[in-house]
């Protein structure tokens, strides 16, 4: 960590989880609301007018905790944050990287839809696929019986709450991008709007864990730094990443760590 602040001359928190070296389903893996803990401990300390980047490396996870976590480091940093992607930031992970200033990504490096996954199935597919019982139900109505089978499963509510989840994750990530990443330029709606249409779009995407690689995201217009421009800084991010990686294999009850470049580290241990 120490190599990465000697070159950008700013502030690094590193928030990994052990997702891909796991073979269960832990919740910890993911975003949730105990990584404020993680990222209170983190910021404590810090001179804040250095600004914050902060290294991701995660699956996503809670809509609502990621609200709470972005609003707490804008608010600590004063929008003065740039996301480092060493490999993949997905889904709720993505939300973050909207939330900042400035994206960097290595050819390696993937960002992921954003179109929320409630109770483990993406929110706008249960949408579309009610939409679609409804047209064909009207058109041909012995095929009710069909999709009774198939929407009996959803408990009372879920519909909405499918609802409420995409339209959350939607305007969250529309009003961070107009107020950090697009904020002096009088086009932001319009490269917010073609940002979301792809990244919010489960139609778009197709499935939830598409990749979307620098290119992409350079394309879809957002705000987006290649790794490989400063070769000291990408050696030092990759040996950071990989030195995690390494540590999960060598710590195997270890799943989560957060942790600053003077050595806080809040490290969450659980069954994977």
């Amino acid at each position: 960590m120490t190599a990465v602040c000697n070159i950008t001359k700013r502030n690094l928190i590193c928030y990994v989880s052990a997702w891909l070296q796991a073979t269960k389903g832990n919740p910890e893996y993911s975003i949730n609301d105990n990584d404020m803990n993680g990222f209170m401990n983190a910021v404590s300390g810090l001179d804040r007018t250095n600004g914050l980047d902060l290294l991701l490396y995660t699956p996503g996870g809670a809509v609502t905790a990621t609200e709470s976590i972005v609003s707490y480091l804008r608010k600590m940093f004063n929008n003065d944050i740039r996301v480092i992607v060493p490999h993949m930031a997905m889904s709720a992970g993505t939300m973050i990287a909207c939330a900042s200033k400035e994206i960097i990504m290595g050819k390696e490096s993937s960002l992921g839809p954003i179109d929320p996954q409630y109770r483990g199935v993406p929110a706008q597919g249960v949408q579309k696929e009610f939409d679609r019982a409804i047209k064909e139900t009207l058109k041909e109505p012995n095929r009710a019986l069909i999709w009774r089978e198939i929407i009996q499963q959803y408990r009372p509510t879920f519909i909405g709450e499918c609802d409420n989840a995409v339209a959350l994750a939607y305007n969250l990530v529309d009003g961070w991008l107009k107020s950090c990443m697009f904020a002096e330029d009088p086009g932001k709606g319009k490269r917010t709007k073609k940002i979301l249409n792809e990244l919010a779009s489960h139609s778009a995407s197709k499935v939830h864990d598409r990749h979307y690689d620098f290119t992409k995201c350079k394309e879809l217009g957002l705000n987006v730094t290649a790794l490989e421009d400063n070769q000291k800084l990408q050696d030092a991010v990759l040996s950071l990443h990989h030195a995690y990686i390494c540590s999960f294999y060598r710590l195997p009850t270890s799943i989560k760590f957060i942790e600053n470049q003077n050595g806080q580290t809040f490290i969450i241990n659980g069954q994977r």
